[in-house]
């Protein structure tokens, strides 16, 4: 391959199965990656992908090829990765990610003190559901909600996850002799918590959003178990004053290991840590109000 875009479209079609997938990865619209496939192809007089009605499955010459293109990805990224690291000015690009809740309620509050700070550094958000890859750039610092989080990344546990079971004045109204609880719609049978202090609970609802949840135990559907972070936000919601098994999970403040000079990184990192560290009784349900 002459060119490091023949191998980024290769992989990104072998990865994804799909050339809208690619695409999507890629940051460019359908034509252009068949294109760029076809061209290489034609190119090397090489078929790489059939192309079936499920999508492009690698061909055995894509396949003798495909750890090889993976090893150069990976020392593209290294080299990146390095130039980066030893950048030291504070201006330039920097990409956060962070989840939406997390986002909106702790991190913006916060980004208009650093740009007085730092008016020369492009901030750039990427707010998302999805895990971002630190390694491959695809932002530069990761706030990020985990147990643990992976050996190649460095940062701080700026706060533990506390979580309580939580009702509201509408439901407390309904007066219910059976309690109606709100879970995950992803559990399949009653979660720990309503066994333990609710068995004989009947499921009011099934939700795949926090903010759903939060928003259906405010309207009295139910009891829930929630974040502390987010439920004690809401002045309807009361914590009940019931045990509940701790959360392992702790909001972490993360860059990859080799961006720990890279000066814009760093400040920003500290920034981030001081700025979420204001949340943390928040975070871990000291400010709660209790039924």
């Amino acid at each position: 391959m002459k060119d490091w875009d023949d191998l980024r479209f290769f992989l990104a079609v072998a990865r994804n199965g799909t050339v809208s997938g690619a695409a999507q990865e890629l940051g460019v619209n359908h034509s252009t990656v068949s294109r760029r496939i076809n061209a290489y192809e034609k190119e090397n007089a090489v078929r790489l992908f059939e192309r079936l009605p499920s999508g492009y499955v690698m061909t055995q010459a894509a396949e003798n090829i495909y750890q090889y293109a993976l090893d150069i990805e990976e020392r593209t990224r290294a080299v990146e990765r390095e130039l980066f690291g030893r950048d030291a000015r504070l201006q330039g690009r920097l990409c956060i990610t962070a989840f939406h809740g997390l986002a909106n309620r702790f991190l913006l509050p916060h980004l208009q003190r650093f740009r007085e700070q730092y008016p020369e550094i492009d901030l750039e958000l990427y707010v998302t559901t999805e895990l971002r890859d630190l390694g491959a750039r695809e932002a530069d610092i990761a706030i990020r909600g985990t147990p643990r989080p992976p050996e190649h990344l460095v940062g701080k546990n700026v706060a533990n996850f506390a979580r309580g079971i939580y009702s509201s004045v509408k439901y407390q109204a309904r007066g219910l002799r059976r309690q109606e609880v709100i879970i995950w719609r992803d559990e399949p049978q009653m979660p720990d918590w309503v066994v333990s202090h609710f068995p004989d609970a009947r499921v009011a609802l099934r939700a795949d959003d926090i903010t759903s949840i939060r928003t259906a135990v405010k309207e009295g559907l139910g009891l829930a178990r929630m974040p502390c972070w987010v439920a004690d936000t809401e002045p309807d919601l009361l914590r009940l004053n019931l045990d509940v098994e701790p959360s392992e999970w702790g909001l972490w403040v993360l860059i990859h290991a080799d961006l720990r000079t890279t000066a814009r990184v760093r400040v920003c990192r500290d920034f981030l840590i001081e700025a979420l560290s204001t949340h943390k009784d928040l975070i871990e349900g000291r400010l709660s109000t209790y039924l």
